[in-house]
């Protein structure tokens, strides 16, 4: 199970990219026919957050993973890791394992809910 979740994740991070793993506030519609416009999918509300740490991953996925945190940047980085900080529910996932945001290095986000973060000890 872990495992298809880490492929799963690392699929997505290739496809999609890290900035799709940053969540954005929903709109709060108005009225029942205001909700997410034609054409945008709604943004999933995170309904389990997983942490795996980068040497988890097979060498390929890793190696994909370090291409993409490479092409997002450090702006990039910090504004994920900001992200996290302000999610509650994010950081005391990451603190019951003993990590911070500071270790995280990408993240994805799936249609169902399932956040998972990539993170790599300080070397």
């Amino acid at each position: 199970m872990r495992k298809t979740i880490v492929i799963a994740a690392a699929t997505t991070l290739m496809m999609a990219g890290a900035a799709s793993a940053q969540q954005q506030p929903s709109p709060t519609p108005t009225a029942p026919d205001q909700a997410a416009p034609k054409g945008q999918p709604a943004v999933p509300t995170i309904q389990s957050v997983n942490v795996v740490d980068i040497t988890e991953l097979p060498k390929d996925t890793q190696t994909q993973v370090n291409q993409i945190v490479a092409q997002r940047g450090d702006a990039g980085l910090q504004s994920l890791r900001k992200s996290i900080d302000a999610t509650p529910k994010v950081k005391s996932a990451l603190e019951a394992k003993g990590m911070s945001s500071a270790q995280v290095i990408a993240a994805s986000m799936q249609p169902n809910g399932a956040l998972t973060l990539i993170t790599k000890k300080a070397s």
